[in-house]
């Protein structure tokens, strides 16, 4: 069963999530991306290239043809078959339908209200369905 983490109040959902992103790829995780936003997903394309003059962060949008040689994908289709199924980082308002194939799952909430509000709701169904869930505050 995927493990479910939220991580909640994030001031600069974009920052964090290149962050999270380098975090994981020093632990060598494979990680997929979220965002049914492609010009969103293309900001986060320019930042993971730009975060710090030390990091190289391997990634490629999902229909790259060096998406399966890649640790970090980044993916517009929720429905769309990936490379690995290991960390699913979530930054929309809503569930994703292939969330369960992952053997992780972290979403991530700004400190906006409506997003506040979409997070508790999917907190909620989650936790219906059964999922043991995490939560953490950002700093």
């Amino acid at each position: 069963m995927t493990r479910i983490d939220f991580h909640s109040n994030v001031a600069d959902k974009l920052n964090y999530t290149c962050r999270l992103i380098r975090k994981a790829h020093t632990a060598n995780c494979k990680v997929v991306v979220y965002h049914h936003d492609r010009a969103y997903l293309q900001r986060l394309n320019d930042n993971l290239w730009t975060l710090t003059e030390a990091d190289f962060l391997p990634h490629v949008m999902l229909a790259d043809p060096l998406a399966a040689m890649t640790p970090i994908v980044l993916s517009h289709d929720e429905n769309a078959t990936c490379p690995h199924y290991e960390l699913l980082i979530n930054l929309t308002a809503t569930m994703p339908a292939n969330f369960p194939q992952f053997q992780r799952m972290i979403e991530i909430i700004s400190a906006d209200d409506a997003d506040k509000l979409a997070g508790r709701e999917r907190y909620r169904q989650y936790q219906q369905q059964g999922y043991t869930l995490t939560h953490s505050v950002a700093k």
